[in-house]
């Protein structure tokens, strides 16, 4: 059994290119210029970039927000990193660990890295191994909670063979073993700075979570949480010609329609992420001639949540756990099939997403070789279907227009981070849902507080305190198992661990697990893509969740920005070091 090659590339579906094609006809010219010298470090001014979801932590293992996983990729770095075509280069270490090469070993059970000669942290100490052994005891401590836990699933011990040389250990043979310190998700942290921040108290280091000290080409010089944060470059970083510009402003709060206004009507702003605007808007825009779209299609899924358990707010601190107990309503599978056959995702398709989007029945949607056709019975709105089912299951319709049974109505709450797009689908939805019997009460909350990471907020996606929630989620690569692993049953955030964790839907299937860790013992390349669609279907069969759109990550770039590599398989923000400014 042969590893797996470590660079897996994808293709995006006919629909989706064309749609990209679309999108992106005219950028030819501009993207040509990309290829452009780089200017000597801190000789481009400020870059100013702006996230309509503010950043509410510099720390990436303490919530799951792309938002924050992006602004901190900047500074603190993996071992390795997927570049813009989904391949795995090499970031802090000389090269990609293999069979081939020694680096992993013949049983597949452990993989070892070799670190770049005289890495410095921002701070000018060196970086060594002790440092990626802390960040694994970091995100694995008893009594903490770390958004990123699936990284180190099956990991049993990370050594120091030497000061540069780290040896990842497993419990069984891991065909595909680039997990733990890989990707924006997973980067190393300095065990100086954190060391008294393990466990419960993880939270709690301020200093440290708004301030990591790192090896990336920038280092934060002030971080006022949900609004901005500024970064300076950072004068030991690796290459002594990069980054370009001299420091970053951060800016957040806002919405993407605004956000999109900075960039490509009046060019106050450099680069905005996530522009999720009515394409005809983005159209509009960009006649002004100051800015250009650009798109990457990955593994971005718009999905809606199912919570499986209760919600009153009677239940107190065993609300949305496991302790609550089942909910009335939606722990049937009757009713959350119909609330999936029930919603035209055709017309959600072209209200909010036109070129960027496509409708989907996957969790999994992308690489091709990983996406199963087994599901599209979702893909077909079915009223009457649904209807049926709804009926056949017991649940009556009232003379309100609301279907109740045993005393429980089909009455929820849907809520959502506030944007354009998100509550046209949610009235969309709402006016199909009302067909079925099923009455909703619509709830946006600022993004910026709804991807937070404050343990503290009653109004989080990972809490989940609603019936039902709407948000998009991807993952780093071109190798589901990782992601996968996040709907495993340890996975379920709850207050033993700071509501941190993947699996916000809290599902909870044993023979799901087994094929999680089946996953991870499978070397061949066909049999892996096999077991992954059975997860996939699993999920969406069981409806752990509703998947809307295959989304495409739109943000916007100024034409005068150069060196913008679109990456959907990692931070957008991978390749910052290279970014300049026209001339």
């Amino acid at each position: 059994m042969a590893v797996l090659a470590e660079t897996q590339k994808t293709s995006l579906k006919g629909k989706s290119m064309r749609k990209f094609k679309i999108l992106l006809a005219g950028t030819v010219a501009a993207l040509a210029m990309s290829g452009a010298a780089h200017a000597q470090r801190g000789t481009d001014g400020d870059l100013k970039i702006l996230f309509w979801q503010a950043v509410s932590t510099l720390n990436p293992y303490l919530s799951g927000g792309t938002k924050e996983v992006y602004s901190s990729s900047m500074v603190i770095e993996p071992l390795a990193r997927y570049d813009e075509t989904g391949a795995l280069v090499p970031w802090l270490v000389t090269e990609i660990p293999t069979v081939d090469n020694g680096g992993v070993a013949k049983d597949m059970k452990s993989i070892t890295w070799k670190l770049k000669p005289d890495l410095k942290w921002s701070d000018g100490t060196a970086v060594t191994a002790e440092d990626a052994i802390f960040t694994w005891k970091y995100c694995t401590a008893p009594d903490g909670g770390c958004a990123q836990g699936a990284y180190f699933e099956g990991v049993t011990n990370v050594e120091a063979i030497d000061a540069s040389t780290i040896k990842v250990s497993f419990a069984d043979a891991k065909p595909y073993p680039y997990s733990a310190f890989v990707g924006a998700q997973a980067p190393i942290i300095q065990a100086a700075q954190f060391k008294d921040c393990l466990g419960a108290k993880a939270p709690e280091c301020t200093s440290a979570n708004f301030g990591p000290i790192g090896t990336g080409p920038f280092v934060v010089k002030e971080f006022k949480p949900n609004d901005v944060v500024t970064f300076e470059a950072n004068s030991n970083y690796r290459d002594a010609a990069k980054p370009a510009f001299a420091s970053v402003t951060l800016k957040g709060g806002g919405d993407a329609a605004s956000a999109a206004r900075s960039v490509l009507e009046t060019g106050e702003f450099d680069y905005a992420w996530n522009m999720q605007v009515e394409p005809e808007i983005l159209e509009q825009m960009m006649a002004a001639g100051k800015g250009k779209i650009e798109v990457a299609f990955g593994t971005q899924v718009e999905r809606i949540d199912i919570n499986p358990y209760g919600v009153d707010a009677s239940l107190g601190d065993k609300r949305s756990t496991k302790e609550a107990g089942p909910h009335p309503a939606l722990s049937d599978p009757a009713v959350r099939r119909a609330l999936s056959i029930a919603i035209d995702r055709e017309i959600i398709d072209e209200a909010g997403y036109g070129p960027n989007g496509q409708p989907t029945c996957n969790i999994l949607p992308a690489p091709d070789i990983y996406v199963s056709t087994a599901v599209d019975w979702c893909l077909k709105q079915d009223v009457e279907g649904a209807n049926k089912l709804l009926e056949d299951a017991g649940w009556k319709m009232g003379s309100d227009g609301i279907r109740e049974k045993d005393g429980v109505k089909l009455s929820f709450l849907y809520q959502t981070s506030t944007n354009s797009v998100r509550q046209g689908t949610q009235a969309l939805v709402k006016d199909m849902w009302s067909q079925i019997g099923v009455s909703v009460e619509l709830r946006n909350i600022s993004a910026s507080v709804f991807f937070g990471g404050d343990p503290a907020s009653p109004d989080t996606f990972q809490k989940f305190m609603a019936d039902i929630q709407m948000y998009t989620n991807n993952f780093d690569g071109t190798d589901p198992e990782k992601y996968m692993a996040g709907w495993m049953c340890d996975k379920i955030p709850s207050p033993a661990t700071g509501w941190q964790g993947e699996n916000i839907v809290r599902y909870c299937n044993p023979e799901y697990d087994a094929l999680v860790k089946e996953l991870g013992k499978t070397g061949e390349l066909e049999k892996r893509a096999e077991i992954a669609k059975k997860l996939n279907d699993m999920l969406s069969n069981d409806v752990a969740q509703i998947p809307l759109i295959h989304r495409g990550q739109p943000s916007a770039v100024n034409n005068t920005l150069l060196g913008v590599k679109m990456n959907a398989w990692d931070s957008e923000l991978w390749n910052v070091a290279d970014w300049s400014r026209a001339k």
